[in-house]
């Protein structure tokens, strides 16, 4: 039963995530009540808002006309959600480089399943290094709950917020305590209507329907609602995280400079780094990749993209990094760039052969084909750098372009 009690599932959640991105690409606006969302002279909600904002009572979901009568020095911007799509897809690296085993739950938040890992032995360390990864390399804040299960593991990401880190015992009559106290609305799927009518019943708290036999939440609420609440209740939820990576078509990573960029130097160094976290992501998925893509935007929005094959399919950053040259000196470009972007399709499993791709016309060598000993290396090499990174962060090692070896 101890097995089955560990704490192994993470859940994190953004906080505040797009009035936060808002406030990291608007330094002026950090410690101001922002509102994403419609403006208050037309008709539309708040889509979310800054912790400032909720001071004043703002809330999702909530009119804009209502907003600016709670807080009329509110800054109320339109989503960007191109870029919170951006933000995310970079924090989804993050987890991908801890599990395989990610389940995104919504843009902002995910569980993640460190069971099997075998590198992590502390997932209360592996969460805070977690959060302090995000805190560190995008200046964002997260709050993560640490249980034995999903349903437990979402409810305590949201007991501390912001910036919150809550860990939810092992032992079964611990959990139960841990939950008393807490409103029935906090239960997954207990909505308004049913939070409504638990409550008519004088059952507020979850000890109350821990209290409550189990005949009598049936009654209430049928059976399979009286059984869903019963379980819930005492921390009990049998659901799995589901291992997502199998779906994905492609894996890849972009960056938006803040201005411009004419340095082609810089650009290439950003290259590298987007790289190495494509790469990352792949030795964590256990998949391969077949072909390498390279996606740069002007200044003017006009965007370009290369492609090559990458025979035979590597996971290696040293073969990822080869063929990010290739295309970048190929696409040679010498305008100013405001977007790059390094990412790999044609996934598959080692040692599963993928049918014949339709042939393509190159204007680029392929990178070699690998010996044994030489991929062995690679692999090796990779290993112990994801894990100092995961352990240290990314800035840890740094590998430069000219690696012809």
């Amino acid at each position: 039963m101890a097995g089955v009690l560990q704490n192994h599932i993470l859940h994190l959640d953004m906080d505040a995530f797009f009035a936060s991105v808002e406030q990291l690409d608007h330094p002026e606006w950090r410690g101001k009540p922002v509102i994403v969302g419609a403006p208050p002279d037309q008709r539309g909600v708040v889509s979310t808002c800054s912790y400032e904002a909720r001071r004043f009572g703002v809330h999702s979901a909530m009119p804009s006309r209502t907003a600016f009568q709670l807080c009329p020095q509110g800054i109320f911007v339109p989503g960007r959600y191109a870029r919170y799509e951006e933000i995310s897809q970079r924090i989804r690296s993050f987890f991908y480089a801890v599990t395989p085993f990610v389940e995104m739950a919504s843009i902002d938040e995910a569980f993640l399943d460190l069971k099997g890992v075998h590198s992590i032995t502390d997932p209360v360390a592996a969460a805070r290094q977690l959060k302090a990864r995000i805190r560190t390399e995008l200046g964002l804040s997260s709050s993560v709950g640490v249980a034995s299960n999903m349903f437990l593991a979402k409810l305590a990401s949201d007991l501390q917020k912001p910036d919150g880190l809550t860990v939810v015992p092992q032992d079964p009559e611990e959990i139960k305590k841990f939950l008393a106290p807490l409103p029935v609305r906090k239960i997954w799927g207990v909505g308004q209507k049913t939070g409504q009518v638990l409550e008519s019943y004088g059952l507020k708290r979850i000890a109350d329907i821990q209290k409550t036999p189990l005949v009598v939440l049936c009654k209430l609420l049928g059976s399979a609602g009286g059984l869903h609440l019963y379980a819930l209740s005492r921390g009990q939820d049998s659901r799995q995280v589901q291992r997502e990576f199998v779906q994905e078509k492609s894996i890849s990573r972009e960056e938006t400079f803040r201005e411009d960029c004419t340095d082609m130097e810089m650009v290439r160094h950003c290259l590298l780094g987007l790289c190495e976290e494509v790469g990352s992501r792949l030795r964590a998925a256990g998949l391969l990749a077949g072909c390498a893509q390279l996606k740069l935007r002007f200044q003017d929005f006009r965007t370009i993209s290369r492609q090559m094959p990458v025979r035979p399919a590597s996971q290696a950053d040293r073969i990822l990094l080869k063929c990010a040259t290739s295309l970048f000196e190929q696409a040679a470009p010498k305008e100013a760039i405001r977007l790059v972007g390094f990412g790999v399709t044609q996934l598959q499993e080692p040692g599963v052969t993928q049918g014949e791709e339709p042939r393509q016309l190159l204007l680029f060598p392929e990178p070699e084909n690998e010996q044994p000993a030489v991929s062995g290396r690679d692999a090796s090499l990779d290993q112990a750098v994801d894990q100092l990174r995961q352990k240290f962060g990314s800035d840890v090692l740094k590998r430069g372009f000219d690696e012809k070896k």
